[in-house]
Formats: structure tokens, C-alpha cells, sequence
């Protein structure tokens, strides 16, 4: 499944949150009151911004993504599918995805989201565990979590859930037991995080401190190693380093992110990525969301960064993005996209010695990271681009 020149995913970023878990380094915010009415408006017009820019594509997915999304009124989300719907072609089966907290509150929502065009949700659950709920500052338990998810599955066709994994103190017993559990409320898609400690974040300040907050290494790889087994024996093997689905039930939205393919940031802190004529350009909105209103208010657009992107940055970032993939890189299409080859793009005294290490494999037209390549793949990268 691979995309051509004319598709279009679109990202609609939502700021805010009821507060902020200690390992967030998304750019979230919690506010006190939020007007609905301006935001709306704001979407609208950097909608119409786009809309001018990129004539004549065909949207293939919407991903609303935060923040918690599921915050938003179901007006908003109506209004914004209306606008993507007036200014250009939808796919038949286009995807459109809203993260969503299981708070009890939000839940009610999921009929009116559905109602509103939202096809997919995306839950927040990050753990089954009432212990890790708490240590990972989740306002949430484990019963609210599955009336979410039992909820989900009465109003939307598809939904996916994400789990962190590999805390301190977590042992290889207790992830199995989690993760058996998680497949059997699953639909079809799981993503499964490793706990990391991001700069800027509450847990970053605790582990400077001395705490113990991930699991050492060694046993973080055996964890690694051992999702990939229940996954696969159940069905669901990896797409992606953290993702996992039943084939066809991948998420669409994220293939065109890691198939480097063209997408537009909409929102506070929005990124995007997309070919206008023989350039490609790289977006980045204001992330403070009164400063990204200001802007969209005075310009019709939030936009920060608006960079041309070089093709050699282009094939670092594609590089970077298309291994992650299970599937890894067809270099056909490398070809068609770039106009140069990734034989040319990378040396091959690298690739060669990488292969031999057992990291990457190279068949027919196809480049990719091996299991233990993916497990390291920071590294391979970093030893590919440096």
C-alpha cells in the first residue's frame, strides 16, 4: 500500500489537556476555559489557508491528535470534516482518527464524534494496571479504561489503544500477563510504548535526581523481544518499531508519516511535510496556542517555519522515517521520489558492513532493519547518517 503524488493526510492538533502526565513532551496545555467558538473559526481559516496552496488533492486521512482531542466539542470536529469536504476530494475510505481519553466524562462523546465523521479512535489506556495508572499520572483507572474501550467498540468500526511498558520495577511476568489481557480487548490494533524519559518533562527532572523511573536495558530488550513474539503468534505482528495491527488494520494516517508522504499540520505546534510543484516544504505552527490564534487571526495561518526542504534532507528524514517500518524501504519508489537512488544516498561500505552485522538485510528491492536492527535502530541510523 503506498501512496502517490496527489494524497493528502491532514493533522489537526488540539492543545489542550485536563493536566499533564510526567512523561508528556507533547506540546499540551491545561486551561482553565477554552472559547469553542474561536477555535473553531481558527481551524476553519488555516483550513482555507491550505486549501488555496494545495488545489486538486485527494485527502486520504484526518488525525486529531493532542492534547486530549476528545476535549473538543463535536461541533468543532463536524466543522473541520465539513471544511476538508468543501475544499477538496475525500478518499472512499478515508481514515479519520480522534485520540481520546477513557475518562468516563469523554466517553459520552464517542456517539456524537462518530455522528460528527470520526471513523477510528485512537484511546489513551497506557496501562491495565491500577499501580501504573497512578505512577503515570493518569486520571483514569483500569475499570474506566475498559468501559471506554467497550464503548469504542459499539461506535466506531475501528479503534487502537496504546500501553507504556517497560517502568521500573515492571517485571517480564507481569508485561505478559498485561499485554495477553490487552489482546483480548483489542480490535485489531495495539500501540505499545517503551517508557523514555524526555527532556523537559516531570519524570526528566526525577531522573536527574537519582529515581528509578525505566527499567534497566537488558531487561527493557527482553520485554522488546518478547512483545514481538505474543504479537505475532496472536496476529498482530509489528508494522512499525511501536505498532502493531491484524494486516489491513494499520494505521493509515501513520504510514503517511513514515512513508514520508505528504501531510499538513493544522493547530498549535503542527507539523507537516508535503511537494508543491518541484519543491518540497517543511511547516511548523506557533506553538503557544494565544500566539498560533493571534497569527491565524491576522494572517490565516499559524505558520512558525516555512522551510524549502533540500533532497539531501529530504533522504535523511525519509531515511530516518522509512525504517522504522517493518517493511522497510522499497527502492523502486526511493527512486521515483527522490530521482536518486538510496545506493547513491548511502554508502555502501556501511550498508555492507551493517548487513554483516546482522542489522539490516538487503533483498530483491527492498532495504530493511532486522529485529535486532530495529531494537538499535538510533544507532544504525545515527552510524548511516554520520
Amino acid at each position: 500500500m503506498h501512496k502517490n503524488q496527489n494524497n493528502l493526510a491532514i493533522y489537526i492538533h488540539w492543545p489542550f489537556c485536563q493536566s499533564k502526565c510526567p512523561y508528556c513532551d507533547f506540546n499540551s496545555h491545561v486551561a482553565a476555559q477554552i472559547d469553542h467558538d474561536v477555535w473553531r473559526q481558527a481551524y476553519e481559516c488555516e483550513l482555507n489557508y491550505y486549501a488555496q496552496l494545495l488545489q486538486g488533492r485527494e485527502v486520504t486521512s484526518v488525525f486529531f491528535g493532542g492534547g486530549t482531542p476528545s476535549l473538543m466539542e463535536p461541533a468543532t470536529v463536524e466543522l473541520i470534516l465539513g471544511t476538508i469536504r468543501k475544499h477538496w476530494k475525500v478518499a472512499d475510505n478515508i481514515e479519520i482518527t480522534l485520540e481520546a481519553n477513557p475518562g468516563s466524562v469523554e466517553a459520552q462523546k464517542f456517539a456524537d464524534f462518530a455522528k460528527a465523521g470520526v471513523n477510528r479512535l485512537s484511546l489513551g489506556v497506557q496501562s491495565l494496571r491500577n499501580d501504573a495508572l497512578k505512577f503515570l499520572g493518569r486520571k483514569h483507572d483500569v475499570a474506566q479504561a475498559k468501559q471506554a474501550l467497550q464503548i469504542a467498540a459499539q461506535y466506531f468500526p475501528r479503534f487502537s489503544f496504546d500501553l507504556i511498558y517497560a517502568r521500573h520495577g515492571q517485571t517480564e511476568k507481569e508485561w505478559e500477563t498485561e499485554l495477553r489481557e490487552a489482546l483480548t480487548l483489542s480490535n485489531g490494533h495495539l500501540s505499545l510504548y517503551q517508557l523514555t524519559i524526555e527532556p523537559n518533562t516531570q519524570f526528566y527532572t526525577l531522573a536527574n535526581r537519582g529515581e528509578k523511573l525505566i527499567a534497566p536495558e537488558e531487561h527493557a530488550a527482553n520485554m522488546y523481544e518478547l512483545t514481538q513474539q505474543i504479537l505475532s503468534d496472536a496476529g498482530m505482528p509489528a508494522y512499525e518499531i511501536s505498532n502493531h495491527a491484524r494486516p489491513g488494520l494499520e494505521s493509515r494516517h501513520n504510514l503517511t508519516y513514515w512513508h514520508y508522504d505528504d501531510y499538513i499540520g493544522i493547530g498549535p505546534g503542527a507539523h507537516g511535510r508535503y511537494q508543491s510543484g518541484d519543491r518540497r516544504f517543511a511547516t511548523e505552527d506557533h506553538k503557544a496556542p494565544e500566539v498560533w490564534l493571534r497569527h491565524v487571526a491576522e494572517k490565516n495561518h499559524g505558520l512558525r517555519v516555512c522551510d524549502v526542504v533540500d533532497n539531501v534532507t529530504a533522504q535523511r528524514e525519509a531515511l530516518m522515517m522509512n525504517l522504522r517500518l517493518t517493511e522497510g524501504i522499497d527502492t523502486q519508489k526511493w527512486q521515483q521520489k527522490f530521482r536518486s537512488s538510496l545506493h547513491d544516498f548511502l554508502p555502501q561500505d556501511k550498508i555492507t558492513h551493517l548487513i554483516d552485522e546482522k542489522y539490516l538485510v538487503n533483498e530483491a528491492d527492498t532495504l530493511k532493519a532486522t529485529e535486532a536492527g530495529l531494537q538499535r535502530l538510533n544507532a544504525v541510523l545515527g552510524y548511516l547518517l554520520g
